[in-house]
């Protein structure tokens, strides 16, 4: 057993902390009851977490490789513990939020070292069964939380989702203090902390700003405002990142004569958006409109298509890592556009069930999309910059679930309201219109990733990569959910 302490300590906190981007989801409109919160205040719940890990993934990476791996994850596991017993306790909604942010600084410390533990630990064939193993935890997670979530929401109360992460953390701390061996990287790596706080800016003004147009409106002078400080920091994101010698993220990475990994890192904005960030607002029309249960919610809005993904991604995993990116990730955005278009004819006497075919084809692209897109953005980049890219790819999936959010919650906040619903019968008209509105919108989002992957992303390698003279067993593929 003590062999596989290190993969015991990482499986259970990465389960932790992918299974709390779900589990939230179908306890929102309990939320919402208990702490009288607005629908804007239900999507800073959600996207205080994806906003965390996204802004603080690359640096925590960076502290890592400085200061130790272990010390590192110990370190995030005990702040996210912390910060989960925050969120159970909160009393109001804007506490809430900002424990979710600092539950979610905790995550982005554990998820950033996790690839680099399992390496450490493990060679030769027990890699692959250590990254065999991780993976299907990562799946599993998604596929986990909102059943896990139904049921703790439906017959404990909603503060348990996350009580119940205590005991969790405490089983993490103790493999990994059992099995974890120090570990360091570059001697030289060290914190970007001006790129962090700049990047972080950007984020939460850019997000920030689009949930407050769907209420003060677009032109707003706050909306414009606040649309205003995200592009200042934008540019002074830039400015440092083009100056400093160790930064967060290389900007020359992005450069016109390396377009792949630019069109990956935008095809990840937008496959997580499409993919998952609706996946809030079909929850509340199941509970709110529908009356169904946190766990008929749970089972009827996002297990389709996590069995779906789970499933395929492990039957086709291999399959998916022998066929060009190109057409692995483009016919998958491609998947995942039509899944998203099909749920997209709901009625005023539609059921629950009516979103289950569209959520399994969704889960069909997601299969193919998530993990080839880690391995992709490895391939389009120089090998010393390789934990760089796939830092980056996980950042910028949590970045476009956090816009998505926030732009999907404008949506259906407009949507909902132009109807001015008087009745029961037009009220169900209403929700079921801005849910068709919704989803609509995160299907031609997935159609345009899917055709600037075709049409821009090489097939190859990259002409600027030196190729190997012999062959080499590839780099275990990185997927989280």
């Amino acid at each position: 057993m003590r062999k596989w302490s290190a993969l015991i300590a990482v499986s259970i906190g990465t389960f932790m902390l992918l299974v709390d981007v779900t589990i939230v989801t179908v306890a929102l409109p309990a939320v919402a009851r208990d702490l009288d919160a607005t629908l804007g205040g239900l999507q800073w719940v959600l996207d205080g977490y994806a906003l965390a890990l996204a802004a603080v993934l690359l640096a925590s990476g960076a502290l890592a490789d400085r200061h130790g791996r272990r010390r590192v994850y110990l370190g995030g596991t005990v702040v996210f513990a912390l910060a989960s017993l925050l969120c159970a306790l909160a009393p109001n909604a804007g506490l809430l939020v900002a424990a979710r942010f600092l539950q979610g600084l905790g995550g982005a410390a554990m998820l950033a070292t996790t690839v680099a533990i399992l390496s450490v630990a493990y060679t030769g064939r027990d890699r692959g069964v250590a990254f065999g193993i991780w993976g299907a935890v990562n799946g599993a997670a998604a596929a986990a939380g909102p059943i896990a979530g139904g049921l703790l929401t439906e017959h404990l109360g909603w503060r348990w989702i996350f009580l119940v992460n205590l005991p969790v953390s405490v089983l993490a701390l103790w493999f990994t203090l059992r099995g974890v061996t120090e570990s360091r990287g570059r001697a030289d790596a060290c914190l970007d902390l001006p790129g962090t706080v700049t990047f972080t800016i950007s984020a939460a003004a850019v997000t920030f700003a689009l949930i407050r147009g769907g209420d003060a409106g677009w032109t707003s002078a706050s909306t414009l405002t606040v649309f205003g400080v995200a592009a200042a920091a934008l540019v002074a994101f830039i400015a440092i990142e083009r100056r400093t010698a160790h930064p967060m993220l290389d900007l020359r990475l992005f450069s016109l004569a390396r377009p792949s990994f630019a069109v990956l890192m935008t095809a990840a904005v937008l496959a997580q958006a499409a993919a998952f960030a609706y996946l809030p607002f079909t929850t509340v029309w199941l509970q709110q409109f529908l009356g169904k249960g946190p766990v008929e919610a749970g089972l009827l809005g996002a297990l389709p298509m996590s069995a779906a993904s789970f499933l395929v991604g492990g039957a086709g995993g291999r399959l998916f890592q022998r066929i060009a990116p190109r057409w692995t990730i483009g016919l998958g955005l491609i998947l995942i556009g039509a899944g998203a278009l099909l749920q997209a004819r709901l009625t005023p006497t539609s059921t629950g069930t009516a979103l289950i075919p569209g959520l399994v084809v969704v889960g069909l692209g997601v299969a193919a999309v998530l993990p080839t897109m880690a391995s992709a953005a490895l391939a389009a980049v120089p090998h010393e910059r390789s934990g760089m890219a796939g830092g980056a790819v996980n950042t910028f999936r949590q970045l476009g679930f956090a816009l998505g959010v926030a732009v999907f919650g404008s949506i259906f906040t407009n949507r909902l309201t132009a109807h001015h619903p008087t009745t029961p019968a037009s009220t169900h008209a209403a929700a079921a219109d801005a849910v068709n509105h919704v989803v609509t919108v995160a299907g031609w989002v997935a159609l345009a990733g899917a055709a600037l992957v075709l049409l821009l992303v090489r097939t190859g390698r990259p002409a600027w990569e030196p190729q190997p003279a012999t062959t080499t067993k590839p780099a275990p593929t990185v997927a989280f959910q």
